[in-house]
Parts: C-alpha cells; structure tokens; sequence
C-alpha cells in the first residue's frame, strides 16, 4: 500500500475545496459565515479549511459556529463536546442551540411518533440552522456535505419524484428569501474516504460514532450500495455527480417562499413544517 504523505495530502485535500469556492463564487469579501457544526469529521474539516483560508489571507471574510443539540441521549453529548472542543482550539466564535430549549421536546421524544427520525431531524436540524444564523447576521451557512452527501440526496430525491428538491442540488444555494440564508457546500467535491483519512491522518478531534437511528434511514442503505458499486467500479459516484450537473438543470428562481404564519419564518406552505411537527408532537407528547 502506497505511504500517503499528511503534508501532499492536506494541500491536495485544501487545493480541491479553495477551487469549489473560487469556481461557485461560495463567498464573497466581507461575507459572516457560519459552519454548521456536528462534531463529525465533515463539519469538522470545513472548519478547520476555513479557518486555515481565513488566517493566511486566501479569503477575507468572518467565521462563527452553530452547533445544533438534537437531543439524542448517549450520542449527541459527544458531539458537541468535539463541536465545542475545535472551535475553542481554533478561537472561533461559538452558538449552541437546543432543540429541546427552542422546541420544548428532545429528539429521542419526538422520535417515537414517525417511522424514521430522520425526519424529524432534518426539519428540525435545517429550521434552526437557519433561523440561528439569521439572528447572528451570516451571509452564508456553511454545511459539510460532501461528494458522497450530494449523490445520496439526489438519488434520494429522485427516488422519491422530489422535483422541488433538486433545486437544492449543487455546492450554492441562492438567496431566494430575506430570512432565509444561502447554504454553502465547501466540501462538494470530496468523497467521504478522504474526509475519514484527514481526520485520522491528523489526528484530529472528530466524534466518529454512527447516530443511533441512521440504519432506519433510506440514506444509509443508498449509501452502502453506492460504496459496493464504487469498490466494484471506481469513479461511479464522480460520474452520477457529472451527469446530475450536466442533465439536470432546475430553474431555482421557480421555487417560490412565503412567511409562516406562526413563526414568521421561511417556508414554502402558509404554516412551515417545522411548526406543523412541534403542534403534532406537542399534542402527542401531552
């Protein structure tokens, strides 16, 4: 097996992300940009490029962090440790926010009501995020999704005829709503491996342990098969990505948002999902 060099590898592995955000324009001078951080090795190492671009002067701009506490016990506490533990190292400013502060229920809670809590999650997860880093004035949201991530959802999206959802495609999403901040994806271009051998390689602090309830997911057996069919034929998952980008092409000024009538905040219906589960949950939890 070939001796992987930390130093050619780490340049490689910035040189591929600084052209991701050079080539979509992912930030512009001045620009306040929060890292969605988890604590796993995704979130962690657009943290830690960032950072590296911030202080050698690649790219002028300000950096923060928003970490999200799900509330899942025995999981998440390790997470936000790890979370807590890189921003300090790195002197980054840091924002913590509860789901069961900000929604009055706990993951693990409102779990037991939907058949996989990835949905709940998710709505959760990107509500908070938003509106997080909406009331901290960032420009952008920077999120660790990676090759593997962006192939996942598609297929996902696909599988499910998820027309609206394909408008979420690619490293940049527009500002399509004044409260609603554009979600960068600096890492687009790095598959999974790579990420797990910088974290490794450099001995960083990542929390590495699988969430509880990713095995109820359609995620995680797409992400199995897409594992098996690049083992068995290398450069699958780099080619579904360049026949998304190139066959694919969704108008995403089509999509249209309005205000939630309860929470004021984004949402493509009069009442925003994420207010539409607390009221179920609520009540299912009374």
């Amino acid at each position: 097996m070939q001796h992987l060099d930390y130093q050619n590898f780490n340049q490689e592995l910035e040189n591929k992300v600084k052209k991701v955000i050079t080539d979509y324009n992912l930030i512009d001078e001045g620009d306040r940009v929060a890292v969605a951080l988890s604590g796993g090795k995704d979130s962690v190492l657009t943290l830690h490029i960032l950072d590296k671009l911030l202080k050698e002067n690649e790219f002028d701009f300000e950096l923060l962090v928003i970490a999200i506490d799900e509330g899942i016990s025995g999981y998440r506490e390790e997470g936000t440790e790890s979370a807590r533990n890189n921003a300090s190292g790195l002197g980054v400013e840091y924002h913590e926010v509860s789901l069961e502060s900000e929604m009055g229920f706990s993951l693990d809670e409102a779990a037991k009501f939907f058949q996989t809590a990835c949905v709940p999650c998710g709505v959760f997860r990107r509500y908070l995020l938003n509106r997080t880093a909406h009331q901290l004035g960032a420009d952008k949201l920077a999120t660790g999704h990676n090759l593997d991530d962006e192939i996942q959802s598609f297929l996902m999206s696909f599988a499910r005829a998820d027309v609206r959802r394909f408008a979420k495609f690619g490293p940049k999403q527009e500002r399509i709503h004044p409260k609603m901040v554009p979600r960068i994806k600096p890492l687009w271009l790095i598959p999974e491996k790579e990420v797990g051998v910088w974290a490794v390689m450099n001995e960083v602090d990542v929390h590495l342990a699988e969430c509880p309830y990713a095995h109820q997911s359609l995620r995680s057996r797409l992400k199995n098969y897409l594992n098996h069919l690049e083992e068995d034929r290398p450069g699958t998952k780099m080619n579904l990505l360049e026949f998304f980008q190139k066959n694919l092409q969704i108008d995403k000024k089509q999509v249209k948002i309005h205000q939630c009538q309860i929470c004021g905040e984004p949402s493509s219906a009069s009442i925003c999902k994420a207010c539409e589960m607390q009221e179920f949950i609520k009540k299912e939890l009374e």
